[in-house]
């Protein structure tokens, strides 16, 4: 160490070791071998994605057009269509939410803001860790043993019968109902059984991720608890709960293992409660009411159906390719409302 008297400046001068200067050195190549062992193995990912989408959308070119979705299922593949599939889709993701939703987010706030920290609870979390990995083919056999029971006692209780006795004060007239084997009913439920589990894992990341000052001057302030909860916590929530549930409901719309395991149908030539176009909706709403105990596909049980089908100029190879081209479209326009949400709820936080 020197000093200039001039400037009252004092030098250092430092020096690495030999063995440690050559450390530094391998780390810092060990590093960039890493980080482009990274960057390789991710663009090789992209390409064979950009193989893949490639190769679907080059066979399709043949057969996707406007006709593809407003027809049914046709043993000629020039008149095949997916119509069936996307309605049956549609009504299984609507009741898979309603089922999933309210239990998955209520759980979860029961067990990150009002449940105690015992070891009831957290045995409850590690399962619930567990089954998010659960294949779904398992589920699938639960609703088959679970649910399908269930609603052939339904069938066999109000088989024929126009009125029950409610406690012997008074009759209720029922609207008699067809309850098929493998309806929508029992295919919402078992996928809310495949779904319910990442939707209460997000659903707690979400609220874990909430700054607990939220609460203590909510709480200091005055507030309840339940009007914490309801007006500052979940409201904070709310972008990490509506991405993970968005995403969980595109599981479901991909799924076909479970499906076909609970019995619903591979060809279907017309679409559930006879609702071909959303202006039946508005025009004759009573058919919705046989819509969850009628028979069903799913665009995925459509497809896995097509790729299989015997055929030795590969028509059929066209018409699932534009059934997967379909499905991603849906899937996308699903995630990109899923990045909308997000970003709106994040735009009203004011913390």
């Amino acid at each position: 160490m020197s000093a200039s008297p001039a400037s009252g400046y004092v030098r250092s001068s430092v020096s690495f070791s030999s063995g440690g200067d050559a450390l530094i050195r391998r780390r810092l190549l060990m590093s960039l071998i890493f980080q482009w062992v990274c960057r390789l193995l991710t663009y090789a990912s992209l390409a064979v994605l950009a193989v893949l989408l490639t190769s679907i959308v080059w066979n399709s070119l043949g057969r996707l057009s406007p006709s593809f979705l407003t027809n049914h299922y046709s043993v000629n593949p020039v008149r095949c269509g997916i119509l069936a599939g996307i309605w049956g889709t549609f009504w299984l993701v609507l009741l898979t939410a309603c089922f999933s939703i309210p239990v998955g987010v209520g759980s979860a706030v029961y067990l990150e803001e009002l449940a105690r920290d015992s070891f009831l609870v957290r045995v409850i979390k590690v399962n619930l860790s567990n089954l998010a990995g659960v294949p779904s083919i398992v589920y699938g056999i639960l609703g088959l043993t679970a649910f399908r029971p269930l609603m052939l006692f339904l069938q066999a209780l109000f088989d024929g019968r126009h009125a029950v006795n409610v406690m012997g004060l008074f009759r209720v007239r029922l609207l008699k109902l067809e309850i098929f084997d493998g309806n929508i009913l029992i295919g919402a439920m078992t996928m809310s059984l495949v779904i319910m589990p990442t939707v209460i894992i997000a659903s707690q990341e979400a609220l874990r991720a909430v700054p607990s000052s939220i609460r203590m001057a909510s709480l200091a302030l005055g507030a309840t608890r339940w009007q914490t909860i309801w007006r500052q916590v979940i409201p904070a929530a709310l972008p990490g709960i509506a991405t993970g549930v968005i995403l969980s409901v595109s599981r479901a719309m991909g799924e076909a293992a479970p499906l076909m395991m609970i019995g619903v149908l591979t060809v279907a030539s017309m679409c559930p409660g006879g609702i071909e176009s959303p202006l039946q909706l508005i025009t004759d709403p009573t058919r919705m009411l046989s819509v969850p105990f009628d028979q069903f596909t799913a665009m995925p049980v459509e497809i896995y159906d097509w790729s299989k089908q015997p055929d030795p100029e590969d028509r059929f190879t066209a018409v699932a390719a534009s059934g997967i081209v379909v499905l991603l479209v849906v899937l996308l326009m699903i995630n990109a409302t899923a990045m909308i949400i997000r970003a709106k709820a994040a735009r009203g936080l004011k913390w």
